[in-house]
């Protein structure tokens, strides 16, 4: 037999080995394709073992980050709300230490497309990422927490929410970002090398991916949350199909107090139990509620009418409530560390601004008289200054001033940010805040909001928080006694069937 028909002999055999692979059906468990992403040289497998539900993934890739993306892609497409779920490990300890794996939700297959990922990385750090624009910037969420721990990325509507679980009771939180993704995305597992030279490996075990459908009913949820903000993590205290609001902690530091349709409830934080603190004839309670230096009254806002708030004390275990206020409306906010004054937010003639009245009740005082909102006013631990919100300069900003309303003095200035509800820190060292974006007016719901913190006296506010909230989420003082730790509430629009 000839060379040349040895030659043909065998690559009408390769021809048809190449026909039957292509024929062959490939098991990719849930998934329905892969892709490499940005092309990297290496490229990337799967391997899926379905008798343990378990897939390795190889992947190479330069990185996951900036405006455009390399890496190993195993993917199906999904519409609406899902909740992914999974454990990462990697195949080996080298590697770069930002190496990545974890789910990744992107609107095309493209290298720039916009997207939304929770990834481990090689050093143990975990992270929620996004890309709002197709080729624009990359942005991420860091996490206090490092790995090991369960990954859960929700998505619901907009709004995605990465989770952390380490057993049945412990659930943080990384955070919540709204990015405007198609309804039909592509979601899946990702493995980057961050280094397009090398492959790495990483095997994924308990994948899930619930898919309840369409669901155009919503209902609000609401996560009562502690974080630490010089690490960032996020632990969930509680959550619930209805409206909790605007925490503050127990004088020992044990339970957390807040607001749920007109009444006020206290939550013992390693228990978990839920009690109703009696109000008396007081059950239209709103979200400007605190207690007193001393610990042993609190003052809330109550709506006796529709005529709107007034400001009233009770004992700090519950009972009848004594009226301090005679005009509506009027929000209650700090109280003086000698105790004797309470601080608030009132509309008179048409404008609101800020007020001080002996807790006993008697005459108010005007601090503020320049047209606009004045807003969210709270004592320094020493007593030295007013912290307080204002758009006096057209828009939202912070300022301080003497107890007298002397001495203002503006403290942030950024008008890509409208910023509300300074609270200082227990030794009056920093700020906690709420921002929107600087275009949103008011303080509504259901935004997205940042918690940021700055020092008291001034200087750059630095983002401790992504959230998912805004009215309700941090109205009041809600540091912790010890000044580790605030209390806040985040909040999502959830579907009925997810």
């Amino acid at each position: 037999m000839s060379e040349r028909i040895l030659l043909g002999i065998v690559l009408a055999c390769a021809v048809v080995a190449t026909q039957l692979m292509g024929c062959a059906k490939v098991d990719r468990g849930m998934f329905e394709g892969e892709t490499n992403v940005g092309g990297s040289r290496l490229g990337g497998s799967l391997a899926y073992e379905a008798a343990a539900e378990m897939y390795t993934i190889t992947g190479s890739g330069a990185d996951i980050d900036g405006e455009r993306d390399e890496f190993y892609y195993v993917w199906r497409r999904a519409a609406g709300d899902f909740v992914a779920q999974v454990d990462v490990d990697f195949e080996n300890d080298g590697g770069h230490m930002f190496k990545k794996a974890g789910w990744m939700v992107r609107a095309t297959l493209r290298d720039d497309s916009p997207y939304v990922d929770a990834l481990v990385h090689g050093d143990g750090l975990i992270a929620l990422q996004y890309r709002m624009l197709k080729g624009g910037p990359t942005y991420e969420v860091l996490s206090g927490v490092r790995a090991p721990a369960t990954l859960r990325l929700e998505r619901t509507d907009s709004l995605y929410t990465l989770y952390l679980l380490r057993g049945r009771e412990d659930m943080r939180v990384v955070g919540n970002v709204v990015v405007p993704l198609p309804d039909e995305v592509y979601v899946g597992l990702a493995v980057c090398a961050h280094d397009a030279a090398v492959q790495e490996a990483a095997v994924f075990t308990n994948v899930e991916l619930i898919v309840p459908g369409m669901s155009e009913e919503r209902e609000l949820e609401s996560s009562l949350e502690v974080l630490n903000p010089g690490t960032g993590e996020r632990r969930i205290i509680r959550r619930s199909r209805s409206h909790m609001e605007a925490p503050n902690w127990s004088p020992d530091g044990e339970s957390l107090v807040y607001n749920q349709n007109g009444r006020l409830y206290s939550i013992e934080i390693d228990s978990k139990i839920v009690r109703l603190i009696e109000t008396g004839s007081a059950d239209r309670i709103n979200n400007d509620h605190g207690f007193s230096p001393d610990g042993t009254m609190m003052a809330i806002s109550h709506s006796p009418s529709d005529e709107g708030s007034q400001i009233y004390t009770i004992p700090a275990g519950g009972g009848d409530p004594v009226q301090v206020t005679t005009q509506a409306p009027s929000y209650w906010h700090g109280w003086s560390p000698d105790g004797e004054l309470l601080a608030y937010t009132a509309r008179r003639d048409g404008d609101f601004d800020i007020y001080v009245i002996p807790y006993t009740g008697g005459e108010e005082v005007r601090l503020t008289d320049v047209p606009g909102l004045d807003d969210g006013p709270d004592y320094a631990p020493d007593g030295a200054y007013i912290y307080f919100n204002s758009e006096r300069t057209g828009s939202m900003k912070l300022w301080r001033m003497a107890p007298d309303g002397s001495n203002l003095e503006q403290l942030t200035f950024d008008d890509s940010f409208a910023d509300w509800f300074p609270h200082p820190s227990p030794d009056g060292h920093w700020l906690v805040f709420l921002s929107y974006d600087g275009t949103v007016e008011g303080h509504p719901p259901n935004k997205q909001v940042t918690l940021r913190m700055m020092a008291a006296e001034g200087g750059e506010p630095q983002a401790i928080a992504t959230l998912f909230g805004g009215q309700g989420t941090i109205n009041v003082p809600s540091w912790s006694p010890d000044g580790q730790q605030l209390a806040f509430v985040s909040y999502r629009m959830v579907g009925v069937d997810l």
